[in-house]
């Protein structure tokens, strides 16, 4: 569905709250506003003519009764309503003055961070959630080349540096593919998160997550059982819908730019990764031709984070 040009744009300014023992501040939205009764970051809508700075420090002090410094951009979402178009920026808040207080009659809470996921959220706020908890990169492994223990010592230095979050991604044709995933999984599955590409059956048997295929995804009528977590690849708005629907815990969009694994494809650009990512509440992995340098960029037009495979293979020395 094309964007509708008479659609009401709305930018809306948030603030993470953090109190001494690390707890999140969520306001509850009350009276006639839409989605009344759902959580999210307190914040408001910029007016014309101010700052996101400004506009966030008002909001916070007739919200809270605070007075506020606003630090840096945590994310920046793009969200599709039936009736507005709406870009929720989320800004850390490095201090406050006073005490928060509900001023507007609205209910306020401290919540833990690992139970922020219990809290139901309009969708712009979900993918802040994700970007609070979740890791901002998403390795991609390349083929093994000749020497499977070079392969796994890259893996080992990519995990020792921060690494989280791994596809392994073998080709289905290389006759060591079963035995290279049974060793990573049995050396790794405790340092990181990593999901098998496509081999559903695998990765149920020892114990970890499975990443769908696009065409894959779409041939599910539910979610895979007995995986540790489901991810999916994306390339159009009805197969971030199916993710959706299928209940992926994160998915990965692109190609942003042209890449070297996927010569000739179609590629988004920023601007068509975030009129995407408008459609959808799931953790959203920019993909294509991207490396670390690439992040702040992917989170300003709302993705988690980052997803690559020579952008995060140690040494970059891709064979495939």
């Amino acid at each position: 569905m094309p964007d509708q040009p008479d659609l009401r744009h709305i930018h809306v300014v948030a603030g993470v709250i953090t109190d001494a023992r690390g707890r999140y501040l969520l306001n509850r939205r009350e009276g006639n506003r839409d989605l009344v009764g759902l959580w999210e970051f307190p914040g408001g809508k910029r007016e014309p003519g101010e700052s996101s700075e400004q506009a966030l420090i008002r909001e916070l002090h007739e919200e809270l009764g605070v007075v506020a410094q606003v630090g840096s951009r945590i994310i920046q979402v793009p969200q599709r309503y039936p009736d507005k178009h709406l870009v929720l920026e989320v800004r850390h808040i490095t201090a406050l003055e006073g005490r928060p207080r509900g001023h507007e009659g609205q209910a306020i809470t401290w919540v833990a961070p690992e139970k922020l996921h219990r809290y139901s959220m309009p969708p712009a706020d979900l993918p802040v959630v994700a970007a609070l908890a979740q890791p901002d990169r998403y390795l991609i492994t390349p083929a093994l080349g000749d020497d499977v223990q070079a392969w796994l010592a890259a893996l080992e230095r990519a995990i020792a540096s921060g690494v989280q979050r791994v596809q392994l991604r073998l080709p289905g044709s290389d006759p060591r593919r079963e035995a290279v995933l049974r060793l990573a999984v049995e050396q790794f599955k405790h340092r990181a998160q990593l999901l098998i590409n496509r081999d559903v059956a695998l990765a149920a048997e020892l114990g970890v997550g499975v990443h769908l295929g696009s065409e894959q995804l779409l041939g599910l009528a539910q979610r895979p059982p007995l995986v540790a977590a489901v991810a999916a690849s994306c390339h159009d708005r009805e197969q971030l819908q199916a993710a959706q629907a299928l209940g992926c815990d994160f998915v990965v969009l692109g190609p942003v730019r042209p890449t070297a694994s996927h010569p000739g494809a179609a590629v988004l650009g920023w601007e068509g990764f975030a009129a995407l990512r408008a459609h959808c509440a799931l953790p959203i992995y920019a993909l294509g031709g991207l490396d670390m340098d690439d992040l702040a960029t992917a989170r300003d037009h709302g993705a988690q984070g980052i997803a690559a495979i020579a952008g995060l293979w140690p040494g970059r020395v891709i064979r495939g």
